[in-house]
């Protein structure tokens, strides 16, 4: 279709235009428009991936959003790649198309948007004449949103707040928010009121601001407005030290510190203390007579202190202010924590005149942040850092990482298979191996790095400056710490990891993509056998996507029952007669189309809903065995059952009450189990084997000879069949060890009074090979293919038909 019709289409349009893959986001086919504006040559795109067209992280999280079914008709604005790396703006749209009920694409239109490049110019002019009316004002100019994020801002304004040339070029809110609460004074007043603007759109204020500079500015805010609603703030700030110090410097501070809430001082020019406020008085129980005369470094000095009161005069002397906290004592001898904030004041001689000295009792928030950060920033079983504090540092290695150009790792890991631990030995058991694992991950690291438990067996380890070298250094040496043995009890056990690895700024530059590279990344360990690492690549999350869209597609399909089952028929070669047929799990979806069981049934196996599909796969082979049974056509029907499924306590209840609701024989019902089931813990499994088999049920080996060497469990279970895999009988005609191997499976099974089956039987020699053997019956292409109940009705339930006298008896390509 797309090489016919739907090709010819498309070159009949102006636009470019994309046809691609939905689930592997592949271009499967492009008009010349689309060459011409990416200037590439003709059928050049043809299996490219569509990713590898973005020019932006946000293009990216687009196809992202596509691959997991979130946008599928959409018109949106973006940036391209051409072949000669240049950029061109484009207006694109992305849309669904169904061509049959099997097929699905979707449709990419992108046209050329150049031409915005006008209106753009025209509005930079309108901006650099804002712009130059900005700068000619008297006062410094901050502009605002009603968020408080920055629009602009005055070169009058950086003055003012002798912003530093790495804020004028990087223009970043936070640091600038930052830099101007350092200048201030009284930061938590300056705060506060800031807050309080914030609430109050409209409220126009003004306010005095005190800078450690010694400049004194005064600040008027007003509302902007846009069509009659307000839309922003700006701040206009102008300096009023002069003005000032022109007047009497303590009355005015007499003023403001009598109804202050901090405590306050003010020193003359040898630094002696002439005036206090009612609140110093009550934060240290000294009278004003009492202090009155002292020294700052009198009042201040004690022997925890000395040095770090040493530092303060100097920092004084220097740079005109000091601020930090400080351990001080009060009348009656009790220690407190202290915020002291102490600023200089110059004449226009530049002359100190006073020292203005700002107190804030700190010992209850002290203790209450102590104990706070140790609730709120700690995993309570490991000790370890939790998600939150997590967080903060991996914050503070993005800023460090993006002021010094620098990068460093992301480890995402996850313990193999600890649930079973959990399962079999308890949680508490599980809790102290959790335990012992986080003593190993501190001894993987270095002082500078970060162990954090998120949750349940997943850690993430935070390496400072850490290149890809370092990163691989560190997940060999945890790969190899971890599976060391360990010992609990007297229980020797082995932990196994799997590690995923992101690397900043390369595979994200925001926390959510880091640790959500990282996870994919570890994602594809556990696909891959785990116990490993591996570095993140873009195209995973693709493919994680994917899954996450087909597991969607697959809970809807259940709920809509849209799953389906056919039937593959069952021969025996002693016969040549059909006796029975193996139940297969078959899903077309409207946007997928027909969807593979390889692709679908390892993801429902993952997430856990393989067990109410293959619940409904149960009830409803049950149900079609008694519909046909109940017609006279006696078939055996046989059942796959995953291990997950066969785990659950209720399984042996379900299949009783399955096989009482359709009021069939269970005689008529075989359960395929795989070997792996068998073999894990072995005493209740032998236990639910037994139930089944009291039950009348038969049982069968589904893959023999693919999984554990052990055979204890032939003799031990009661087994009916053996299954050789189809990979035994694919070349067994031209391999004299396939032959070998056969041979000795259908021998033992003999020798243990078990019925063999063959599956995958496509041609006559197959057939004929295994019936010398002495195999007891096949399966394969060579009958049919797996069929719907009415083809399956109307070609084997008619009448009994030998297999030589099957219509259409082809061979079927896989």
């Amino acid at each position: 279709m797309i090489k016919g019709q739907w090709e010819a289409l498309i070159e009949g349009m102006i636009e470019g235009v994309l046809l691609v893959d939905p689930l592997q986001l592949q271009i499967l086919a492009a008009n010349r428009s689309a060459h011409k504006l990416l200037g590439v040559p003709a059928n050049s795109l043809i299996g490219v991936p569509v990713v590898d067209l973005a020019s932006s992280p946000e293009d990216m999280f687009f196809w992202e959003d596509v691959a997991a079914g979130l946008s599928n008709n959409i018109y949106s604005e973006t940036l391209l790649k051409r072949a000669d790396d240049s950029i061109v703006q484009v207006v694109r749209r992305v849309s669904l198309v169904h061509l049959d009920l099997e097929t699905t694409l979707y449709v990419v239109a992108i046209r050329d948007h150049t031409d915005q490049r006008q209106v753009e110019t025209e509005l930079e002019k309108l901006i650099a004449e804002l712009r130059a009316t900005l700068e000619s004002t008297a006062d410094g100019i901050l502009v605002t949103d009603l968020d408080g994020s920055i629009r602009s801002y005055n070169r009058l304004f950086a003055k003012l707040w002798n912003l530093p040339e790495e804020l004028l070029t990087q223009r970043q809110d936070d640091a600038i928010y930052a830099w101007m609460d350092q200048c201030m004074v009284d930061a938590s007043h300056y705060n506060e009121r800031l807050a309080s603007i914030k609430r109050s759109p409209l409220m126009e204020a003004t306010d005095i601001l005190v800078l450690h500079s010694g400049r004194v500015l005064e600040r008027v805010t007003l509302p902007q407005y846009a069509r009659g609603r307000p839309i922003g703030r700006v701040y206009s700030f102008r300096d009023i030290s002069e003005k000032l110090a022109d007047q009497a410097r303590i009355q005015l501070a007499s003023k403001v510190f009598e109804a202050s809430t901090d405590a306050i001082f003010i020193t003359d020019q040898e630094q002696k203390i002439i005036t206090i406020n009612p609140s110093f008085e009550r934060l240290t129980l000294f009278t004003e007579n009492e202090v009155v005369g002292l020294n700052i470094a009198d009042f201040l000095l004690n022997q925890s202190n000395a040095e770090l009161l040493k530092r303060l005069i100097e920092g004084l002397a220097e740079q005109g202010f000091w601020e930090g906290e400080i351990w001080n004592r009060r009348k009656d001898g009790h220690a407190y924590l202290c915020m002291i904030s102490l600023v200089q004041v110059q004449n226009a001689d530049g002359e100190v005149m006073h020292t203005i000295g700002f107190f804030k009792d700190r010992t209850e928030s002290y203790n209450a942040k102590q104990k706070i950060e140790e609730l709120a920033f700690s995993d309570a079983l490991t000790g370890l850092p939790n998600r939150l504090l997590l967080e903060e540092r991996i914050n503070q290695s993005i800023t460090h990482a993006s002021r010094d150009n620098g990068e460093f790792a992301l480890l995402f890991l996850d313990l193999d298979n600890f649930k079973h631990i959990n399962d079999s030995l308890g949680h508490p058991f599980g809790d102290r191996v959790l335990i012992e694992v986080t003593e190993r991950l501190k001894n993987c690291l270095r002082q500078v790095d970060t162990a954090a438990r998120l949750g349940g067996d997943e850690f993430v380890l935070l390496l400072h400056q850490a290149n890809a070298s370092g990163a691989e250094i560190c997940a060999r040496r945890v790969l190899a710490d971890l599976s060391a043995p360990f010992c609990l009890d007297g229980i020797p056990f082995s932990v196994t990891c799997s590690i995923g690895i992101a690397l900043y700024p390369a595979d994200g530059q925001s926390i959510q993509d880091l640790i959500k590279n990282a996870d994919s990344a570890m994602y594809y360990v556990k696909e891959r056998g785990r116990s490993d690492f591996r570095f993140y690549q873009k195209q995973m999350n693709i493919g994680l996507l994917s899954r996450m869209k087909i597991d969607h597609a697959m809970r809807q399909a259940l709920e809509h029952q849209e799953f389906r089952l056919h039937y593959q028929p069952l021969v025996d070669l002693s016969t040549n007669q059909v006796f029975g047929a193996e139940a297969l799990l078959r899903w077309y979806d409207k946007d997928l189309g027909e969807v593979s069981p390889a692709k679908f049934i390892p993801i429902a196996e993952e997430t856990g809903l393989i067990i109410a599909i293959g619940n409904w796969v149960m009830h409803t082979a049950i149900a079609q065995a008694a519909a046909w049974n109940k017609e006279g056509r006696h078939l055996r029907i046989s059942i796959n059952v995953s291990a997950l499924q066969f785990q659950q306590a209720n399984f042996v209840d379900t299949l009783a009450n399955a096989l009482d609701d359709a009021h069939l024989d269970p005689n008529c019902i075989d359960i395929e189990l795989t070997e792996s089931i068998l073999i894990r813990d072995v005493e209740e499994t032998l236990k639910k084997l037994h139930a089944i088999a009291k039950l009348g049920v038969r049982m069968s080996i589904d893959d023999f000879g693919t999984g554990y060497s052990s055979l204890s469990y032939l003799k031990r279970f009661p087994i009916h069949k053996l299954k050789i895999d189809r990979s035994f009988i694919m070349n067994l005609t031209k391999d004299e060890s396939d032959i070998a191997i056969v041979t000795a499976i259908i021998s033992l099974a003999h020798a243990l009074k078990l019925t063999v089956i063959a599956e995958g039987v496509e041609t006559d020699e197959q057939k004929e090979l295994l019936s010398e053997l002495n195999c007891n019956e096949i399966q394969g292409f060579l009958v049919a293919k797996a069929l719907d109940p009415h083809a399956f009705e109307a070609q084997f339930l008619q009448v009994a038909t030998p297999l030589e006298q099957l219509p259409n008896k082809t061979l079927l390509g896989r």
